[in-house]
């Protein structure tokens, strides 16, 4: 017989239940990984068309999201010149990229409405990360070495975030902006990525293990800005995801938005130390 007299509390909810996204993330985590290592490989065309397309399916998200609304014919031209600002880099360069990405804008001007420096807004990143991303590949093997090397801050530092965040818990770090990150969260991401990137270093170069520290922190802490950036924006626009075409983790937008101020963090350290021609040189030899 049961006490009435006294209230049973229910149990607490299993732990295990905020992992039951394990699965897809990890499955899809190995096969971004797998494609994005194999385009970084190859180089060439192939990279510049994968960059275009990957970053024009971001900003496909980018456009449904600031205009609330399904995609008209005029953000389809939009989404297909992000694409072709990628192809283009090859043939003719940063120059190349940038004026079709002037294209856009002034398309994006034109189609007028209050989304419209919302709309030149996410061009105007895209169009930068798509130059950047390319200069750093450039057709080197350092260039492989350069993209193992940012990836691997940045991934690590996303993958160690979220486990650390979820099993410790505590502080939130920026709960206006994102209520489900905290400071162990980001500690753990800084330690994570930081170490990682500390170890490619090491193998891929003979510089000074300092430089690679330093560098690797602070691609770990510019990844979380991203991170912290793109949710800033979301909740802006009240969208939780930015898509679902990734299982487990939403949209391309989620998955890309630690790359951004990283990848030009690399892009202005590596052009400044040996020039735009050889900006994986510049990020890795010293």
């Amino acid at each position: 017989m049961s006490d009435q007299g006294h209230h049973v509390p229910e149990p607490a909810p299993s732990r295990r239940r905020s992992w039951s996204d394990l699965g897809p993330r990890l499955l899809s985590a190995a096969v971004l990984v797998a494609l994005t290592a194999t385009a970084l490989y190859v180089g060439s065309y192939v990279f510049a068309a994968v960059v275009g397309a990957v970053f024009a399916g971001a900003y496909r998200e980018w456009e449904t999201m600031v205009t609330r609304a399904p995609l008209t014919p005029g953000g389809m031209v939009l989404i297909g010149l992000v694409a072709v600002s990628g192809l283009i880099y090859p043939f003719l360069g940063p120059l190349g990229t940038t004026s079709v990405i002037a294209v856009a804008c002034a398309v994006a001007i034109v189609m007028r409405g209050e989304e419209a420096p919302w709309r030149v807004l996410g061009l105007v990143i895209y169009g930068a990360i798509i130059v950047a991303a390319l200069a750093m590949r450039g057709d080197t093997v350092a260039g492989v070495w350069a993209g193992v090397y940012l990836g691997t801050v940045v991934w690590m530092t996303d993958s160690a975030a979220f486990f650390t965040g979820r099993q410790i818990g505590g502080e939130k770090l920026a709960p206006d902006i994102s209520p489900s990150k905290t400071w162990s969260g980001a500690l753990g991401g800084l330690a994570l990525g930081t170490g990682a990137g500390l170890l490619v270093w090491v193998l891929a170069t003979d510089s000074p293990w300092w430089i690679g520290l330093v560098l690797s922190a602070t691609i770990s802490v510019l990844g979380q800005l991203g991170d912290l950036s793109e949710s800033a924006v979301k909740r802006h626009f009240r969208i939780k995801d930015s898509g679902d075409i990734i299982p487990g983790h939403g949209g391309l937008m989620d998955r890309l938005d630690s790359l951004t101020f990283g990848i030009l963090f690399v892009l202005l350290v590596g052009a400044l130390h040996a020039g735009y021609g050889s900006v994986a040189e510049g990020l890795l030899y010293w």
